[in-house]
């Protein structure tokens, strides 16, 4: 009985992690599309279909609750497929939803008004079409009030890291860092608003310094679901559990396997 984690390629796997080890006893069938990864540059029409396919797809394997573990697929697509209908008995969730709670410290489904809370200047690193979309700002204003949001566009750093070439992923979050910084020079908050970036969450941390509270995603989104799955017990599906990917498999095992640190295997999708 799985549940489906999806993402454009291995920055879900963050996601992943967290959830096996909150959730050892759930299985997961977890789909890169690496094929056509990164999202993060493509418009939002093409994030939306490559999104939409994928998401049916696992669906059509018997994962009943799919989690977007991609932001710029969460970012450019989850309302939309929600608006347009989703089929009787099957759900998809996106990953911003744990991150705005933490951030308000409130729940999803508290409808007061927007209130005061105590981060005031959040910095948040995305993709270019997370940042072009400004869902996370979005969503927050529903939410919270008086909160600065400056995004920064974190271009080439899903490229470095899906190749495996982490020196150059550190040498383009320090620079991305230090841009952000010439806008809001003391952030209180930084929100990794991409699933691969927790793979450098070392680095983020180290060039906005100590003070700065670094919120991301993998655990906050495994607490989420290990919540909605105790009160929607119905939700784990039949699908069975394993690695799909659109790519190379074993290009995107060997990645897998070096992100994770053990033995990775995909199939073809």
């Amino acid at each position: 009985m799985a549940v489906g984690i999806f993402d454009s390629g291995l920055g879900g796997l963050t996601v992943l992690n967290a959830a096996q080890t909150r959730l050892p006893d759930v299985d997961f069938l977890y789909y890169a599309d690496s094929a056509h990864a990164p999202y993060g540059v493509r418009d939002a029409e093409d994030i939306y279909n490559l999104t939409r396919n994928a998401v049916q797809d696992l669906w059509s394997r018997g994962c009943d609750l799919v989690i977007l573990a991609c932001n710029t697929a969460s970012a450019a697509a989850l309302r939309r497929m929600q608006e347009e209908g989703v089929p009787q008995g099957k759900r998809v969730l996106g990953v911003f939803v744990p991150l705005i709670e933490a951030l308000t410290e409130r729940r999803w489904g508290d409808n007061s008004p927007p209130r005061e809370v105590a981060v005031k200047h959040v910095a948040l690193f995305a993709t270019p079409a997370t940042v072009a979309s400004r869902a996370f700002q979005r969503e927050l204003a529903f939410r919270a009030i008086g909160v600065d949001v400056e995004a920064q566009a974190c271009g080439g750093v899903v490229d470095a890291i899906e190749d495996g070439d982490m020196i150059l992923a550190e040498a383009l979050v320090r620079s991305h860092v230090d841009a952000l910084k010439r806008k809001m020079p003391h952030p209180q908050a930084a929100i990794l608003g991409c699933t691969h970036y927790p793979l450098m969450a070392e680095a983020f941390q180290a060039a906005l310094g100590p003070d700065v509270q670094v919120f991301s995603q993998g655990d906050l989104v495994a607490e989420s679901l290990a919540d909605y799955l105790q009160r929607h017990p119905d939700m784990l599906g039949t699908g069975e559990a394993g690695f799909l990917t659109t790519g190379d498999s074993k290009k995107v095992s060997d990645r897998a396997t070096q992100f994770l640190r053990r033995q990775i295997t995909f199939q073809a999708a």
